[in-house]
């Protein structure tokens, strides 16, 4: 959660100062459009998995309790739960976090044209490039396997370069 919050507090400032008070409206006004589209879906979706599972188990659709299709929505309601609960209306402090923000830094963009005072707009940009760079070396460097085969579990690929190992294989061609 490092870089959706350095993001979502560092893109209006970049966008401001960077371009100009009408390129950061734009954001604001993208932010507020997809946003809210995609907190309906998250709701909805969430609800609609929620409710399949009730009536799978209170209806007895579809064989009921016990089934494979109870227990795919049973999973479809694990994955529900937080998109309707938590995921959906969190993109509305998100758009309130964009939308004060950019109030904030208004009064230091007064009568400036675009592209006026760009400069400025790097600062942010580069604790943002920053940010991603120290997240990447901290948290994603290591490749993990996701795979949930145990018997791989801890081990490192055999093959160093999979292009090489290609290479091996194809017949040698001639220069001539």
């Amino acid at each position: 959660m490092i870089l959706p919050g350095l993001y979502a507090v560092l893109s209006p400032i970049t966008v401001g100062f960077l371009i100009g008070p009408r390129c950061l409206t734009g954001l604001l006004g993208g932010a507020i459009a997809s946003g809210m589209m995609l907190a309906i879906m998250m709701a909805n979706a969430g609800g609609a998995w929620d409710n399949s599972k009730k009536y799978i188990e209170i209806e007895g659709a579809k064989g009921g309790k016990g089934t494979e299709t109870h227990k795919a929505c049973v999973v479809g309601d694990t994955v529900g739960d937080p998109f309707k609960d938590t995921s959906g209306p969190a993109l509305n402090i998100l758009i309130k976090l964009m939308s004060i923000i950019s109030l904030t830094i208004a009064p230091l963009m007064e009568g400036d044209d675009d592209w006026e005072v760009w400069y400025y707009g790097l600062i942010p940009l580069g604790v943002m490039l920053i940010g991603t760079y120290v997240v990447y070396v901290m948290f994603w460097k290591e490749t993990q396997d996701i795979t949930g085969d145990p018997s791989s579990a801890g081990k490192k690929d055999d093959v160093e370069n999979p292009v090489d190992e290609i290479d091996k294989g194809a017949p040698a061609v001639e220069e001539g």
